[in-house]
């Protein structure tokens, strides 16, 4: 507020320059400081809170892949409207010492209020249920980022909210895929698809009691196998995964981990391998060696630390000769797999575009395939489908491996327009 008027002695107000209400005297009704007490200890909260981020990444912090996916990227200016729209996760995820925070968010809530942090993107584990939508209601359901199970399990959140609020109805995803199968097959290729399955679908028996979207993610599981469990193009391991955990005596999947373990590797090299030639795998000798032990993925979503622990495998595809090899889990560019040969390999071309689940799979097929490539099917958004398009092109078989959440979400931007269209093109030429 500014004083602009006092009265002159007839009671008439006269005209004064516009004064700050700061510049009055202090006696005066209109006067306010410019910063109270309390505005400077907001300011000084807010500086800490802005600059502190600033100041440890000219330190050196940088921002960490902590949440079982990798950083999003910078949306690109040709995107149009979603450059907006992108531009928030990118911010939230490329905040230094986020990872930090989060730890200690669970500390405090654990230790001081003896319940885990509202980390998700709504009220936390526990809390009061709210109706699950569905494909004609709005969104109403919120979901933790980390179910937390009996038995210290912990499940990923988004195996719930994938089902339960898709970003396109399961039919179309379906269909889109596929359009995929049919353009592939058109040209004369070979097209697989490997479906990861959820640990919370292989391995509900740890879930909680009662959980947010309790009832239509199992409808809706039910619903996703039905439907691609009977495609004929569709590698589905559910199966084996059991077997193999019930010969163990221990599950595929770690108790505080999203994804399979070696076993679940190997069973998809087998099944990729039995499914373009029936009988290869009859003289493989897989036999269990060295074990390994790493941090679990689910842990850091709520502040937290675990480990999963689990065991290598030696592949001898001619029952004799161990031929898998160390490889390096990045495949965000083209990945190359030539080194197997003999018998029991496969030595057509294969184009696989996977998904962090290929990573325990990459050894086992480097002793199965011996002209492989592998590619994230993430960079396809980069670059809209180019660079997966010119690596399948000189390929005779395709396959897609995605994990369950994935494809129940809506699968991957290979899928999508204008990545699909730009594959097919490709391969069609």
């Amino acid at each position: 507020m500014r004083a602009d008027n006092q009265l002159k002695s007839d009671g008439r107000p006269t005209a004064l320059p516009a004064v700050h209400e700061a510049w009055l005297p202090r006696e005066h009704s209109l006067y306010r400081p410019r910063h109270g007490r309390r505005q400077t200890v907001a300011l000084v909260c807010a500086a800490v809170f802005f600059l502190s981020p600033l100041v440890s990444f000219a330190l050196g912090a940088r921002p960490s892949e902590f949440e079982n996916r990798a950083l999003t990227p910078f949306p690109s200016l040709a995107d149009g409207w979603s450059f907006f729209t992108q531009l928030a996760p990118w911010a939230t995820d490329h905040l230094v010492l986020r990872e930090e925070a989060i730890h200690a968010a669970d500390a405090v809530s654990r230790g001081v209020f003896g319940e885990p942090p509202p980390l998700g993107d709504g009220p936390k584990q526990g809390g009061p249920l709210q109706p699950a939508p569905t494909e004609s209601e709005p969104r109403q359901a919120h979901y933790p980022s980390v179910v937390e199970g009996k038995n210290d399990w912990l499940y990923l959140g988004d195996e719930v909210a994938s089902h339960c609020e898709p970003t396109r109805p399961l039919e179309e995803t379906v269909a889109q895929l596929r359009k995929l199968r049919d353009g592939v097959e058109a040209t004369g290729r070979r097209f697989i698809t490997v479906i990861a399955p959820d640990k919370a679908t292989l391995l509900p028996e740890n879930l909680p009691d009662e959980y947010i979207g309790k009832e239509c993610h199992q409808r809706n599981v039910d619903k996703f196998w039905r439907l691609l469990g009977t495609e004929d193009y569709v590698l589905d391991l559910r199966a084996g995964l059991l077997a193999w955990g019930d010969q163990l005596g221990e599950p595929v999947y770690g108790p505080q981990d999203a994804h399979w373990s070696d076993e679940g590797g190997v069973l998809m090299a087998r099944g990729l391998a039995e499914r373009l030639r029936p009988g290869i795998s009859a003289e493989w000798k897989v036999t269990p060696t060295s074990s390994w032990r790493v941090p679990a993925d689910i842990p850091p979503l709520i502040g937290r630390e675990g480990e999963t622990v689990g065991r290598h495998y030696a592949l001898a595809p001619n029952g004799e000769q161990d031929l898998t090899q160390d490889v390096e889990p990045d495949y965000r560019t083209p990945l190359t797999l030539d080194t197997a040969s003999g018998p029991g390999t496969y030595g057509l071309g294969v184009g696989l575009l996977g998904d962090s689940f290929t990573i325990r799979a990459l050894p086992y097929l480097s002793a199965a395939f011996a002209n492989m490539t592998v590619l994230h099917h993430d960079s396809v958004s980069e670059d809209h489908g180019a660079t997966a398009a010119n690596m399948l092109a000189g390929k005779d078989v395709v396959v897609l491996e995605i994990a369950e959440r994935s494809l129940a979400r809506g699968g991957p931007a290979v899928l999508s327009e204008p990545a699909l269209s730009t594959v097919l093109d490709a391969l069609s030429r």
